[in-house]
């Protein structure tokens, strides 16, 4: 008995998944109808992005993710890379 409460405490701990986040990203630099297309590219391009919307706007991008495949300075990277600078909106 002891043991089959350890390896069921042992799958347990192993079901655990990643948990899903979404962030605003301010954008400020975007300016033109082809800068959102850019900048969503660049972010879904992030392994653990789910969804992206981006608007030109508003000069941010929403971006879904999984906690565990990326993080905030990931999805920055990514837009910095691409040309568009972004900081998370708090």
């Amino acid at each position: 008995m002891k043991n089959l409460i350890l390896i069921m405490s042992m799958f347990i701990s192993f079901g655990v998944t990643a948990a899903e986040k979404t962030v605003t990203l301010d954008v400020p630099g975007m300016f033109c109808p082809t800068c959102p297309i850019t900048v969503k590219k660049s972010l879904i391009n992030v392994d653990g992005v789910k969804d992206v919307k981006v608007s030109l706007k508003d000069k941010t991008a929403i971006v879904t993710y999984e906690d565990e495949a990326a993080d905030v300075e990931d999805l920055t990277f990514a837009t910095e890379n691409s040309g568009y600078p972004s900081t998370v909106r708090k």
